[in-house]
């Protein structure tokens, strides 16, 4: 990427008053902005940050030792309630990878700039949350070390997996998710490694930089390679937005359960992991921008625009919500209206109403642009939502397997302290990954914002011209 001599007028949108870059910037000076978070001492505050989650991480390892020793009997799972705490949470974490492909994939497709400044952090987020996600099925599995079985791989005593099981179904989704994200991840990365390994000061850091760079070296060879990979990645990786969580809702539809067995889950569970995906973004990116002296490169433009989206996947989530309780009454089966009028009212409906207040309610406030551009109202918003998706999984799991078509059949779930410990102990480990990705890797991409840069200022001196 050419370096140019530092812009007299801040960089702005023509089609908006709000910047997508802050203040007069040169290639050296966006350059060196981006790299300092990763070539300066971690301080107090990250030091903190890094022993709280990695205690939480402790407490997440305890919990998982504890679940392979008693097996799932720790859990507070019963009969008729199997799926509880194990499941909410994977569906939980699997959702919030998925704002990492939108903004990424599928943005790259449509040629958005302003993805540029948010798309690493999106990209970081989708990795560690699915990471999280996929431990959960294999401890709900009870052996996990038989995990193996559900690979279709030729076995010698004819044994394969039971195809017509969700399980072997989530297996392929996940992990090819996992892996195109990795390479789209690391393929974005490369050119901001050597970039690294160039502005590196001590060998140690040449030599780790430059080995993860694979030798970039910035020739017009590299950058024509970078890009076909990278188009035909953001390609693949598209469509696995609606696969991998219409393959998730397949574990509830294909189930003959009162409030499962619809057709409306596919759709409303890709709309409900996009929204709940945004919010997570914007949970993170908020706190760390300033600290980071990110600002002048995530403004209140790219907040203004993820707020906007956060409001329309909202909008559908919400009438997912509306369409599944009208099905529920239109089709006139009894047992689909009792449970949810049990969802509604029940022992857990506390919860819904939270649920539609946090989902529903809470994006509305986005309709105005002066609490769009109130980050700390967004800031809450968002976690606000992040809280009511966990909710949402709550409430369609636990309600319907514990109130199903016998009566006699039905009993009241409650979790244990190796639920809670599973779930607060994933959000540690998440939040430990991030600390070390915001240390480590640069955390916005150097070459597209410097991009960005070159053709928002040229647009705006032919403007003045």
């Amino acid at each position: 990427m050419a370096e140019g001599r530092a812009s007299e007028t801040p960089t702005r949108d023509a089609l908006s008053p709000l910047p997508l870059i802050e203040g007069a910037q040169s290639a050296e000076s966006l350059t060196a902005s981006l790299l300092h978070p990763i070539e300066r001492k971690a301080g107090r505050v990250w030091w903190a940050l890094f022993f709280l989650t990695l205690g939480g991480t402790g407490v997440f390892g305890l919990a998982i030792a504890v679940t392979l020793a008693r097996g799932i009997g720790a859990w507070g799972n019963n009969v008729p309630v199997a799926w509880a705490f194990g499941i909410i949470d994977f569906v939980w974490w699997i959702g919030f990878g998925h704002a990492g492909t939108l903004i990424s994939a599928i943005l790259v497709l449509f040629q958005q700039k302003w993805r540029a400044s948010v798309n690493r952090f999106a990209e970081a987020m989708t990795l560690f949350a699915v990471t999280q996600a996929m431990l959960f099925p294999l401890l709900h599995l009870g052996r996990p070390w038989l995990a193996y079985w559900l690979v279709p791989y030729p076995s010698t005593m004819d044994i394969w997996p039971q195809f017509k099981s969700a399980l072997p179904w989530d297996m392929v989704a996940i992990t090819t998710y996992l892996l195109v994200s990795l390479m789209f991840w690391y393929l974005g990365l490369l050119p901001d490694l050597a970039s690294a390994r160039d502005r590196a000061t001590t060998p140690r850091r040449q030599f780790w930089y430059g080995l993860a760079s694979l030798g970039w070296t910035g020739s017009a060879r590299h950058w024509h390679h970078w890009r076909t990979a990278y188009l035909l990645l953001a390609g693949l990786a598209t469509p696995l937005v609606l696969s991998v969580h219409t393959i998730v809702s397949f574990d509830f539809a294909i189930a003959q359960v009162p409030g499962w067995h619809s057709t409306i889950f596919p759709p409303y569970f890709v709309a409900g992991a996009i929204f709940s995906g945004l919010a997570l973004v914007l949970t993170l990116l908020l706190p760390v921008r300033r600290p980071l002296g990110l600002h002048h490169v995530i403004t209140n433009k790219h907040v203004d625009i993820l707020t906007k989206l956060l409001l329309a996947t909202g909008l559908m989530v919400s009438y997912g919500y509306l369409q599944e309780h009208f099905f529920a009454w239109y089709s006139g089966d009894e047992y689909e209206m009792a449970a949810y009028a049990f969802k509604r009212t029940g022992t857990w409906g506390w919860l819904f109403w939270v649920q539609m207040c946090t989902n529903v309610l809470v994006p509305q406030l986005f309709w105005f642009p002066k609490l769009r551009h109130n980050l700390v109202v967004v800031w809450f918003a968002a976690l606000a939502v992040d809280v009511g998706m966990w909710l949402e999984r709550f409430t369609i799991i636990v309600p319907s397997l514990a109130h199903d078509f016998l009566p006699r059949s039905w009993e009241h779930y409650s979790p244990t302290w190796v639920d809670f410990g599973l779930l607060f102990g994933s959000m540690g480990f998440f939040g430990l990954l991030f600390l070390l990705f915001l240390k480590f890797i640069p955390p916005v991409p150097i070459s597209e914002v410097k991009e960005l840069h070159h053709e928002l200022d040229h647009a705006l001196r032919e403007k003045g011209a």
